[in-house]
This record gives structure tokens, C-alpha cells and sequence, in this order.
């Protein structure tokens, strides 16, 4: 007959092991699945981009039960390393909570890829930010149950779409598309979450963002899986994209950068919505070259340089070689919100900017 301490010691010998496989089976994640394209990427004149051929797929698993779903590479000219925005999806037992969309035109294969890991009711959603690529699908999705959360500002910048760029009227807004969960940035309290939710054994925060991308950002952290996704105001294929016309701005991006050392920690994966996944300390370069940037193109403007001008002295030469996805048409599109922002920036009205004209 085993004595007592012999019991105990082999009780406390099985749960160590069971322990240790718990922690091994955390320590695994996140599995990368398919990685991003790094290309170069070329298309011929007048490609059109071939939804039919464009497939959705689990890209990467964060946790057992949080996925990030995106698109195929080389297909999309305005994403060609994966076409569209990342969507990332956790699902269990209290249905499924969506972060954005994917494109209009794909929402069927979406789904079909949410479908290939679970049959759960697809419950919540939430939109990072205004763009088609990120909030294609939501009347699709809304009609499969979900209840949309966001901003306010993206709200109203969906129920007032702008004019075409021919002068007519946008068409009226897809109501079902339209978040009806509404939540406003605090400038009082950056980082702290608008909404959480418990669900799946996952605690979710909607934290509002300010303007940064756009002026309707939100980024979403799940605690338990210690991941952050970061929306777009953050890349690294191709050069930053401040949508100022939409209300964000360069700076704002600054802002956004520096919020991270408040709501991450050191191993927080950091999930874009283009580009590779990375941690906080990998933001730190982006915002340099930031920083950098805005000095010399406030100099040269300053100067009296012309667009034209600053847009030739190539200020981005000596990031172009650690740039993946680096075009001209990306650098020149960077180049010139900063000159923009730099001097007669104007202020956002109702979420918006009319910002200048270029020839």
C-alpha cells in the first residue's frame, strides 16, 4: 500500500504536468498560418481586380479560439500583399464576435472561412475604421445577426457618404450597414475602453481611438490573449496612409503610437490591418521616420519649396530599402499629406477635412 507522502508527492508531480502543458499550449500561440506577400508587385494597365479569384483564409490564430481571417496576395492592386484588411474572429459557446469586414464583394467566402472552424451565431461586430475593405460586408453580415458597433464620427461619415468625384450625389446609405452600437473618443481618457465584452472566456475592449487613420478609429483588445488589433493607423507595407480627408492626420498618428506604451505590454502581439504582426517596440522606428519626416518637410516648406519640389528631394531614400511594398505612388501619396499637414492644415468638421487639391 503507497504511503501518504509518496501520494501526495506523485498528486503534485501530475498537476506540474498539467500545468506545464497548459503553459506549453499558450506558449504556442499566435501560429502564423499564411503569411503576408512581400512581393514586388506589378499590374498591368487597366487590371481590374478579380474577386471571383480572391480567397479568404485563417491567416493566423492568436489564441484556440481567436482567428484572423484575410485575403489572397497578388490580386488586389490596393492590397497586394493580402487583398483587403485583416478581420479577426472569436467564436464559442456565446456566438461569434467579428472585428470588421472584409470587402463587399467577398463576403460570401468570409463567411464560408468562419464557417470552416465554427457554426456559432455570428453576434457582434465592429468596425475599426470607415474603409470599403474593412467595412464592405457589414449589411451582409448585420443580416446574419450581427449587431455593428463603432465610432460615432464613422457613423455619421456612412450616413453621409461624399459626393462621386464627378459631382453627383453619393447613393443613399445601406441602413443595415450602418453601426447602431455608438461610442465617442474621450480625449480626457485615451486608452480607456468605450464598451467590454465577456465573452468565449475572452475579455474584449472597444477602445476609440483619436483621430488618427481616420476620425472614426477604434482598436480592439482581448486581454486573455494579450493581442491588440491596431487598425490601419500603423503599416508596414508600404509607406503610412493618413486618410485626412476623413479627418485623420500624421500627427494624430504620432498620438496613436504613443498610446501604446499605455494599453500594451512588452509581448502584446499587435495585429495591422496590412503588413506583418508585430509588438509595441516595433512602433517605435515607424514613429522616428514620422517624426523625421514632418521635420524636413516643415524645413523645406518652410522654405518656400513647392510640392513639386519637396516630392523630388526624396526624403524617404533612406527608408526604402527596410520598406516592404515600397512604390512611388505610396511615397508620394505620404509625401504630400505631410506637406499638406504641415501648413493651412484645415480642422476637421463633422469628422471631415476639405483638404486641398493637387494637379
Amino acid at each position: 500500500m503507497m504511503k501518504k507522502p509518496a501520494l501526495l508527492f506523485l498528486s503534485l508531480v501530475a498537476m506540474a504536468a498539467i500545468c506545464s502543458v497548459g503553459w506549453a499550449q499558450r506558449a504556442e500561440y499566435p501560429i502564423t498560418v499564411i503569411t503576408p506577400g512581400k512581393g514586388p508587385y506589378t499590374f498591368p494597365p487597366g487590371y481590374q481586380t478579380p474577386w471571383d479569384k480572391i480567397e479568404i483564409m485563417v491567416t493566423a490564430k492568436m489564441s484556440p479560439n481567436l482567428f484572423v481571417l484575410h485575403g489572397s496576395e497578388g490580386l488586389d492592386p490596393a492590397h497586394p500583399e493580402a487583398s483587403g484588411g485583416r478581420a479577426m474572429v472569436l467564436f464559442g459557446p456565446d456566438g461569434v464576435l467579428m472585428v470588421d469586414t472584409e470587402n463587399r464583394q467577398v463576403a460570401e467566402k468570409t463567411l464560408k472561412a468562419i464557417r470552416s472552424f465554427t457554426d456559432a451565431p455570428i453576434k457582434v461586430l465592429v468596425n475599426t475604421h470607415i474603409h470599403g475593405d474593412h467595412t464592405g460586408a457589414n449589411a451582409f453580415f448585420a443580416k446574419q445577426g450581427a449587431l455593428i458597433y463603432s465610432q460615432e464620427n464613422l457613423r455619421n461619415e456612412m450616413l453621409r457618404p461624399p459626393r462621386r468625384a464627378s459631382g453627383q450625389p453619393a447613393p443613399a446609405p445601406d441602413m443595415a450597414a450602418v453601426p447602431v452600437g455608438i461610442y465617442n473618443y474621450n480625449p480626457a481618457a485615451p486608452g480607456q475602453p468605450a464598451i467590454t465584452f465577456e465573452m468565449n472566456g475572452e475579455t474584449v475592449d472597444f477602445i476609440p481611438m483619436m483621430p488618427s487613420h481616420t476620425a472614426g478609429d477604434t482598436i480592439v483588445r482581448f486581454r486573455k490573449a494579450n493581442v491588440i488589433y491596431i487598425e490601419d493607423f500603423y503599416r508596414n507595407f508600404g509607406y503610412p496612409f493618413a486618410d485626412q480627408a476623413n479627418g485623420g492626420s500624421i500627427r494624430g498618428m504620432l498620438d496613436a503610437v504613443d498610446l501604446f506604451e499605455k494599453v500594451a505590454g512588452p509581448n502584446t502581439t499587435l495585429i495591422p490591418g496590412h503588413g506583418t504582426l508585430v509588438k509595441k517596440n516595433d512602433l517605435l522606428a515607424y514613429r522616428a521616420m514620422l517624426v523625421d519626416i514632418l521635420a524636413k518637410v516643415t524645413t523645406l516648406r518652410n522654405q518656400g519649396k513647392t510640392l513639386k519640389e519637396v516630392l523630388a528631394a526624396n526624403l524617404t531614400a533612406p527608408y526604402d530599402k527596410t520598406t516592404q511594398g515600397d512604390t512611388q505612388q505610396s511615397k508620394d501619396r505620404f509625401i504630400t499629406e505631410v506637406y499638406d499637414e504641415v501648413k493651412d492644415f484645415p480642422p476637421v468638421v463633422d469628422g471631415k477635412r476639405t483638404m486641398p487639391a493637387h494637379p
